[in-house]
């Protein structure tokens, strides 16, 4: 009788919760069906009815990337090229031409060729504007013109590039290209701390930073300065198993939390450490993002590292790449990062923003409070707080103003013809040679384009559609003129901080990436400070013992 009276009663129960459930489902997929028949039937019938002829694809193409940017700056929908280009970055090989280019305002410029590859040895530099490539002339060409500069081994390209005024042509004979993650190491002046940079997160990451460590150790290094500066991630697995170098198996690296069930997963180390005792700093700033963040953050909240410089990025956000129909993906957002302490490492709040339309960032008063292993408080908010903070590190924005609108780019370029013959000389910026850089950005009519000065331009394109720009001519030309007296000021402000920017683009020009890597050994303010938190040992313990 009792076992008759539970069938009575847990059957219905469980009939009432698989019509919850059930319902729930059919309701999500109703209204799923119902917009994706909404959309059909609008893109047939424009398609069908425009008055001009308009490109299917190209028009499916920007309604489904404006769809998704407005979730987040990271679900992305890649069309076939964009897939291509996505496995290049992941394993940081390819055939091309081996230098880094931008388009920017319809112009293709070379930004870096990086040494020995082919752009290096056809005799391309940085600032060479790229007109045609082939028979394409790329004043006509709206596509991604670096699918122009990739091929089999062994293609031969033809150029056509203007440098300073001048039209130049030069042949390019495509090669395979390795892109290091590890792209310099060596042992500092003190010959007891290895320094390694890591650039990327790609699939030889930690082998690389692995033969670093084991070569640098077989040196004579007893201290590491794992440089994570401007990283801006890449492959979880890899920030995983370059913490595993300096922990021991088995332990938490980072979680990611999701609204699905299946995301929800715990990242272990699982081999062997290389090393658990050597001393260890990590070197970040606010360009270290993702897979650095977890790299030094999950060392923090292990009390394994002193982390040095200025507050990371704080992007937070796992992606994960979809397959779709026809070679194309969708990169979407899936989860988010949680260091061991239980820290989120997202810094904006994509679901909630303000009146302009930018995601929320947390305020510090709203911070919360961690423990590390040892004890120690951190904080979340977005990013990994260093145990020692440097001031003179954060960018200024000014600088960062200038570096996008690539007045310090330019001047490098302009620097680099006027004294062609520097070699491996450090050149001494000198406070006239600010001064021509000041005078160079005005020659130029330079817009640096802060957030004021971008303000202020669309506030009067406003006026001239309502026809007012007359009536308030003359106070917006005061404003402007007044926001520019504003910048000449922060540019002395911060002159010593812009001259170091300019010294670091110029001493590329000559010596390449490698040649900075070698200069900041011996001048990077960084640098120094991770070397006397290490080389005293008393100073260093107490940071992780606080």
């Amino acid at each position: 009788m009792t076992s008759l009276l539970k069938k009575r009663y847990v059957i219905p129960v469980l009939a009432s919760g698989f019509l919850f459930v059930g319902v729930s489902f059919k309701q999500d997929f109703f209204e799923i069906a119902k917009q994706i028949e909404i959309f059909t039937t609008l893109f047939k019938t424009v398609n069908q009815n425009y008055v001009d002829e308009v490109n299917p694809g190209e028009l499916m193409d920007k309604a489904i990337k404006s769809m998704l940017a407005d979730l987040d700056p990271y679900t992305n929908y890649f069309n076939e090229q964009d897939v291509a280009r996505f496995k290049i970055n992941s394993t940081g090989e390819y055939t091309g031409i081996g230098a880094m280019i931008n388009r920017k305002d319809g112009r293709l410029i070379v930004v870096e060729p990086y040494k020995n590859f082919p752009a290096d040895k056809a005799g391309l530099k940085a600032g060479d504007e790229i007109i045609q490539i082939g028979d394409v002339n790329l004043v006509d060409f709206k596509e991604d013109a670096g699918t122009l500069l990739r091929g089999a081994k062994n293609t031969k390209v033809d150029i056509k590039y203007k440098r300073q005024g001048k039209l130049l042509t030069t042949q390019i004979i495509l090669d395979e290209v390795d892109v290091k993650a590890v792209p310099f190491y060596s042992l500092l002046s003190d010959k007891t701390t290895g320094y390694i940079v890591l650039s990327q997160f790609n699939a030889k990451a930690s082998t690389e930073v692995k033969d670093a460590l084991t070569k640098l150790k077989g040196e004579g290094a007893t201290k590491i300065i794992l440089d994570l500066r401007g990283n801006p991630g890449g492959l979880l697995h890899e920030a995983v198993n370059i913490c595993n170098l300096f922990v021991p198996q088995n332990e938490v690296i980072v979680t990611t939390k999701s609204k699905t069930d299946k995301h929800n997963n715990t990242y272990k180390t699982q081999k062997n450490p290389i090393d658990l005792e050597i001393p260890l700093v990590v070197l970040v700033d606010g360009k270290s993002a993702s897979a650095s963040e977890i790299v030094a953050g999950a060392l923090q909240d292990l009390d394994r590292a002193v982390i040095v410089g200025t507050r990371s990025f704080g992007k937070g956000l796992v992606q994960r790449p979809l397959d779709l129909t026809y070679g194309t993906q969708v990169k979407v957002t899936i989860s988010r990062y949680y260091t061991p302490s239980g820290r989120c490492i997202q810094a904006l709040d994509y679901a909630h923003k303000d009146k302009d339309g930018k995601a929320i960032r947390t305020e510090s008063k709203n911070y919360n409070a961690f423990k590390t292993r040892k004890g120690r408080t951190v904080y979340d908010g977005g990013g990994i707080q260093p145990d020692v903070e440097l001031a003179e590190a954060k960018q200024s924005t000014i600088a960062a103003a200038l570096l996008k609108s690539d007045g310090i780019f330019n001047f490098a370029t302009d620097y680099f013809y006027k004294h062609p013959n520097l070699g491996t000389t450090i050149p001494t910026l000198t406070d006239a040679d600010f001064e021509a850089f000041k005078a160079f950005l005005k020659k130029d009519n330079f817009q640096l384009d802060t957030e004021t000065e971008i303000a202020l331009k669309n506030t009067l394109e406003i006026a001239k559609k309502e026809k007012i720009d007359e009536s308030i001519k003359a106070e917006y030309q005061q404003l402007l003129t007044a926001l520019q007296r504003s910048e000449e000021k922060e540019l002395e402000k911060n002159k010593a901080e812009i001259k170091d920017l300019l010294l670091d683009e110029i001493i590329k020009r000559y010596q390449y990436r490698e040649g900075l890597y070698q200069y900041y050994t011996k001048s990077n303010p960084e640098i120094s400070k991770a070397v006397t938190v290490l080389n005293n040992t008393a100073e260093y313990n107490k940071i992780l013992k606080n």
